[in-house]
Parts: C-alpha cells; structure tokens; sequence
C-alpha cells in the first residue's frame, strides 16, 4: 500500500509525457514540500511555468491537509483548483475530484512527498502514484512522525531491491 507506482527526486524529474500515454488525464499534488517549501506563501516562477504546461495536456488539482485558506491562496496564484483539510490517507478529497471533473480512478496520478499520506490515498483509490523527494527539511509537527515512519518503510523497500529513484514499480 506504500510502494508509489513511480519514484522522482521532484515534480520537474516526472516523465509528464509518459503518463499521457498511460491514459492519465489528471494530476493532483500535494501542497507542502511537493509545490513549495512551508514556508512560501506564493509559487515560485518555475512552479508557475511547470503547472502551466501541464495544463495543456490535463487537469492540474491541489489535494492539500493543510488548511483550506492556505490552499485557497496558493492554488489562486497557479490558477489551478484544489481541496484543502484532505485529511489524506482518507480518499475522501480523490473521490470529490473525480466526481466533479467525471475521471475513473485510472485516469488520476497523485503526486507528493509522503507515503504515509500521498502515496497512501493514492494507492488506496486506485490512482497512479508517484513518490518526490520533500523539496526541505522543515515540515509541521505531525510530519516529522509520519517521516520517521516513512523511513522504515523505505528501508523495507530497499532492502527487498526495490525504492530507487527513476524507477516504476507497476506491471
């Protein structure tokens, strides 16, 4: 249930073009240290670039747990839509959006920076999943726990040959 699809040291690493051909329609990022450091308020130039390009080929949503108000703005300054207060592992938020824009589970990537929540949903839905290295060190309180037990479930992988960057974990 923690094993990404996909594993890239950020989102400017993904192979965006591979997973059009993989039917994928939607992609939807976490906020914090997937997009931005915690401590930006506002994208940076080439986080704008990025989102902007993606959205010529699919529909670019936020699926945040941080609080909506935050997601709001930021999401506002990308021009892009989003769910904030996700509570993620729960699908909740995923569902929500492939109710709204009509998308099959398949159709969806989920993007972000922690297996325990991201990858989890993700998983749990049935979207495709890809794993980024945190973009810094500092994250909110409850990350840390979640990191510490992100670690050993890396270390599970890898000790079975398998969690190394660049590489696809799907049949």
């Amino acid at each position: 249930m923690f094993l990404p699809k996909m594993y890239q040291k950020s989102i400017y690493e993904i192979p965006y073009p591979k997973l059009k051909e993989k039917g994928i329609r939607c992609l939807v990022f976490d906020l914090d240290n997937t997009l931005r450091l915690l401590e930006e308020k506002s994208p940076n130039p080439k986080t704008k670039k990025l989102i902007k390009t993606l959205q010529q080929d699919f529909k670019v949503l936020l699926l945040s747990n941080s609080v909506s108000k935050e997601v709001l703005a930021y999401r506002e300054d990308l021009g892009i839509e989003g769910i904030g207060s996700a509570r993620k592992p729960s699908t909740k938020g995923l569902k929500e959006i492939a109710t709204q824009y009509h998308l099959k589970n398949s159709e969806m990537a989920m993007i972000g920076d922690q297996l325990v929540t991201d990858v989890l949903a993700g998983n749990r839905f049935g979207a495709y999943t890809i794993y980024v290295d945190p973009l810094g060190k500092k994250d909110l309180k409850i990350t840390y726990f979640n990191r510490f037990i992100e670690r050993r479930i890396i270390n599970h992988y890898q000790r079975k040959g398998k969690f190394k960057r660049g590489e696809y974990y799907e049949s």
